[in-house]
């Protein structure tokens, strides 16, 4: 029988710069696993590392860490977990790059949960106490006998109900404080997608099929967070319009009992064909929205399966600026049919059409999406680097242009759209939530071309010399190495003996 009693789970960090670097909003999966063990008599916590860094004392003191990782934090994720076998406390790893790469997380940690583990986090922690019945969990992946086992895929929550109001005062660094001190409050309604981009790793992780929590349960939530002070929310949905007649009634729910923060949420662009859904957004404080508009090249918009078309781009945004709500929109660069000028008729357009901000990204292989898998047939992907898997990075061969302008160009599109003529337009028009932005944007490009002139140069290089030269990986948790060692020389670790595995 092992003792496992404190938990601690860590979201880790972004090796790079990123749109939410300043106000970064906490991914909910550690959150709830926190409260739910919490609410069954778990010492349980969440280090959310863009917000506060991690206490390694504190860390080495848990029984067991629970590491949530995307792909391009997954290395540091991988260097935590061996830190913490060293020490020989036992780690789970969870999200969605160790989903679809179980059996290379499985080299550095013990267990992996794949997809949702809401509904298996209580089974799992009795097992690691126990040291066996991992089995019978499903989503599990552990070694048995020196072999790789992959258990059976998890079902999906179907009642999103059943899961508690993420709390926050358990993620370290925000003890005793209030939610007012988030600089946005995130609030999940619903999980699933429909739609499948084949760049996008969502339809995997929670399926094709929308759950929706209740209406009541989620203004319960909202009435919540708004009586604690919180002025921002974020409705976490991968599409928070997804079923319109819900959304609707809803935003009426919040209108007739004056629940009315300022939100914000990702949409697509139907939202702009529905006039009472319009209106019912601006009147319950809808402030900004964020669309993947992808590309207004057509052939890439086919071939992304985005189901729509550069007029609707267009008729969108200006339908919401009509109606008083910001437009954040994504756009990336890459695919097949895109060339220079694709990147440069873009940010053209997204100045002619006045986007409040925008994202433009490189197309990148995440595993897990369609895309992914195609590229690694064709053998497109040159760098498996995973730390630059943060479309910012150039990773593949493009087929109409070179490595390096896809790079440079990018780079190019942002620093324009965020450039100082951009920003003196919106003061002259006294719109100052934009100059903020705009100067926000400004300083976040700076800091990609100071911090990418390496790489640059080695796309540059991969370019003239037409084949994959290898770079050296980014280095990655040398803080938290320090950290350990000193805390090693100090006299104030010492080893646990190993975890004890009975059976499986």
């Amino acid at each position: 029988m092992n003792k496992i009693k404190k938990i601690i789970f860590i979201e880790t960090k972004s090796p790079g710069f990123h749109v939410f670097s300043r106000s970064p909003i906490p991914r909910l999966g550690t959150i709830l696993l926190s409260t739910i063990l919490r609410d069954n008599g778990y010492d349980a916590s969440t280090y959310v590392e863009a917000m506060h860094e991690i206490d390694m004392k504190n860390l080495l003191s848990a029984d067991a860490i629970g590491i949530s990782c995307l792909t391009s934090t997954v290395p540091r994720g991988y260097e935590i977990a061996k830190l913490a076998k060293k020490a020989g406390i036992p780690v789970f790893m969870g999200g969605p790059h160790v989903t679809y790469m179980a059996d290379e997380a499985l080299d550095y940690c013990d267990y992996v949960l794949k997809g949702e583990a809401d509904e298996t986090i209580l089974d799992f922690i009795a097992a690691l106490k126990k040291g066996e019945g991992f089995d019978k969990i499903p989503g599990v992946s552990y070694i048995k006998d020196g072999k790789k086992v992959h258990n059976k895929t998890p079902s999906f929550c179907q009642d999103l109900d059943t899961l508690p109001i993420p709390d926050f005062s358990l993620l370290h660094g925000f003890e005793g404080k209030k939610l007012k001190d988030l600089t946005i409050t995130p609030i999940m309604t619903s999980r699933g997608c429909p739609y499948d981009c084949s760049f996008c790793s969502v339809t995997l992780m929670f399926g094709k099929n929308y759950r929706f929590r209740s209406k009541d349960n989620v203004l319960k939530e909202l009435k919540k967070y708004v009586d604690e002070g919180s002025n921002w929310i974020f409705f976490y949905d991968d599409n928070f319009t997804a079923d319109k007649q819900r959304s609707k009634e809803l935003m009426q729910m919040m209108i007739d009992q004056k629940v009315t923060p300022k939100w914000t949420a990702q949409v697509r662009v139907e939202v702009a064909k529905d006039p009472e859904l319009m209106d019912l957004m601006k009147r319950s404080g809808c402030h900004t929205v964020y669309i993947g508009f992808e590309s207004i090249n057509p052939a890439t918009l086919k071939a992304f399966k985005k189901k729509q078309s550069v007029d609707d781009i267009e008729w969108c945004i200006s339908t919401l600026h009509k109606n008083g709500i910001r437009v954040h929109g994504m756009f990336i660069f890459g695919a097949d049919n895109d060339t220079v000028d694709t990147i440069h008729e873009t940010v053209h357009f997204a100045k002619k059409n006045s986007i409040d901000s925008v994202q433009f990204l490189m197309l990148t292989p995440l595993p897990g999406t369609a895309l992914y898998f195609d590229f690694v047939k064709n053998k497109r992907i040159v760098n498996y680097d995973w730390s630059l898997y943060d479309a910012h990075h150039a990773l593949f061969q493009p087929k109409r242009m070179s490595f390096y302008e896809l790079q440079t160009e990018t780079m190019k599109a942002t620093r324009e759209f965020y450039s100082f003529w951009e920003i003196t337009k919106r003061a002259v028009r006294l719109d100052v939530f934009s100059v903020i932005i705009k100067a926000y944007g400004w300083r976040l490009t700076k800091t990609w071309f100071d911090g990418s002139e390496s790489f640059v140069e080695y796309t540059k290089a991969l370019t003239n010399a037409g084949k994959t030269i290898e770079i050296a990986a980014k280095k990655t948790a040398e803080d938290l190495k320090d950290k350990y060692t000193q805390l090693e020389l100090s006299g104030n670790i010492t080893p646990r003996p190993p975890h004890q595995k009975v059976s499986h």
